[in-house]
């Protein structure tokens, strides 16, 4: 039955037109309405993911489900879905994380839920929307469109330097795009075709490349974010709902990693060859001097924001380190071990907010310092509270290991000393973790509020151990999600292996 449907045109504009529907109810009226709706909505765009993982034919690299239309034909500018092994696992991602958000966080929200409902089915829609279309500008309209209820999220729902933190995400964010869109346009006009597996096959001159290399890297690198560029995440995070915290985390920093996968390598390989380099060296330092930062954070959701910086690190290296290697074999493991780096980041960054909101919900203060002894008074939480701590540090057996090791081993064939530095996030990771576990967890109680604390309810033990289990998973057995993924990788390295200089 769902053959006969637009199956990926559904997971786009379900959510978008339903979080419309929401925001256009009569207000606070149709609180409970709206979340249980809002919930319903998320879980059948989560179930339409999972019937395409179980579609999904793991054998060929080719766009499955592909649906076309025209939009703008005097411009052959297409409407254009499709969804291969690398754009799958993300779109499962999101449909989970942004239904755990209406279940497990929207409560946190004290006044003006509705809304908060509608901004959350808008991301969720745009956020597809990115990852399934194949027009460049269909998804450079879902790319910005996605900006705007995160914006409003940050900006109503936000701490006290929400103002200030929403302004700062939006200029980042909408500034490098700018770029990419003149870059989209030019590739256009010259092939006259706008979709994306046009532009993939177009030959460029090592000038054009450069160029168009450029534009990309400015869009994607504020988006995951790299080094010098990432100082917008922070901020954001800790002035954002524990809602807005997760999507951010878990989805939104994995665009610019899609973007350089789907976009910089296959169409500009050369000059991608040319300067990775320098990505390598922001990557490793992103890995080893934003691990140093997050020690010496005292606010919970900096640390893990510093942390989300270092662990994404990964997803760059693992990406461009393949234009530093000749065995394709360990081409393909350093791209699987970016892939499986974004979806475990985000499971395990996703978990840590919805842990930091939980302990933020009862005290209202994020400052370590403020902690301690939280076990004494909430064994469960702390329980599973240890093993995303875990995850995060990359202990093996948990997801966090897979991705950082595939990197570490691809590295290592390029250059033993990029994996020497790539390879010392296994003490720094385990440094800020557990230091950031023993002052909040252990110890005796800091004061009479830690005494009293209620331990998680069902809500929040619901989220915290489907996180958790799907963390262990991936850890145990992530051959399931790269049989997803191989075909299209292998074919993502071809096209970065051969040269496109034209013209």
């Amino acid at each position: 039955m769902l053959e006969q449907l637009p199956v990926l045109s559904l997971l786009i504009w379900l959510p978008l037109l339903s979080g419309i529907l929401v925001l256009l109810s009569p207000g606070d009226k149709m609180l409970v309405w709206s979340q249980r709706f809002g919930v319903v909505v998320s879980l059948a765009v989560l179930a339409l993911s999972v019937w395409l993982l179980a579609a999904f034919d793991t054998t060929t690299a080719e766009f499955q489900f592909v649906e076309r239309g025209d939009w703008i034909p005097s411009l052959n500018i297409g409407y254009e879905l499709g969804v291969d092994g690398i754009a799958l696992p993300l779109v499962v991602l999101t449909g989970l994380i942004n239904l755990l958000v209406l279940f497990g966080s929207t409560h946190s929200i004290k006044f003006r839920q509705t809304q908060f409902v509608a901004a959350v089915l808008l991301l969720t829609g745009a956020m597809n929307g990115v990852f399934l279309a194949q027009d460049s500008i269909l998804f450079y309209v879902f790319w910005e469109a996605m900006l705007i209820p995160m914006f409003l999220m940050i900006g109503i729902w936000g701490g006290p330097n929400r103002i200030y933190a929403t302004i700062k995400f939006f200029l980042y964010t909408f500034f490098g795009s700018i770029f990419m869109l003149v870059a989209l346009i030019y590739m256009g006009r010259e092939t006259g075709d706008f979709s994306i597996q046009a532009m993939q096959g177009m030959p460029l001159s090592g000038t054009e490349q450069s160029w168009i290399f450029w534009a990309f890297l400015l869009a994607f690198a504020v988006k995951i974010p790299m080094v010098p560029v990432h100082t917008w995440l922070p901020d954001a995070h800790v002035e954002a709902p524990t809602g807005g915290s997760v999507i951010l985390a878990a989805i939104m920093l994995k665009m610019g990693g899609y973007g350089f996968l789907r976009f910089s390598l296959p169409i500009t390989p050369d000059a991608a060859g040319a300067y990775a380099n320098l990505i390598i060296v922001l990557s490793l330092i992103a890995i080893v001097y934003i691990g140093f930062v997050a020690l010496a954070q005292k606010d919970m959701k900096k640390l893990i924001a510093y942390s989300s910086i270092a662990h994404m690190g990964f997803v760059t290296l693992g990406t461009f380190i393949i234009l530093k290697l000749i065995n394709m074999d360990a081409q393909s493991m350093a791209v699987q071990g970016a892939m499986v780096q974004m979806v475990s980041h985000g499971l395990v960054s996703g978990a840590l907010f919805f842990c930091i909101g939980v302990l933020y919900d009862r005290l209202h203060t994020r400052n370590i310092s403020d902690y301690g002894g939280v076990v004494n008074s909430m064994p469960v939480f702390a329980t599973l509270l240890m093993l995303f701590i875990f995850a995060n540090a990359g202990l093996p057996g948990t997801s966090g290991f897979v991705g950082e090791f595939f990197v570490i081993i691809s590295s290592f064939q390029a250059d033993w000393r990029i994996a020497l530095f790539a390879g010392l996030t296994l003490v720094l990771g385990a440094a800020y973790s557990l230091w950031f576990y023993k002052r909040v967890i252990f110890g005796k109680a800091a004061n009479d509020k830690i005494e009293r604390l209620d331990d998680i309810n069902i809500r929040e033990r619901s989220v915290l151990i489907i996180l958790a289990l799907l963390v262990i998973a991936l850890g145990v057995y992530p051959q399931f999600l790269i049989n997803i993924m191989q075909p299209s990788i292998e074919q993502l390295i071809q096209l970065t292996s051969s040269s496109k200089l034209g013209g």
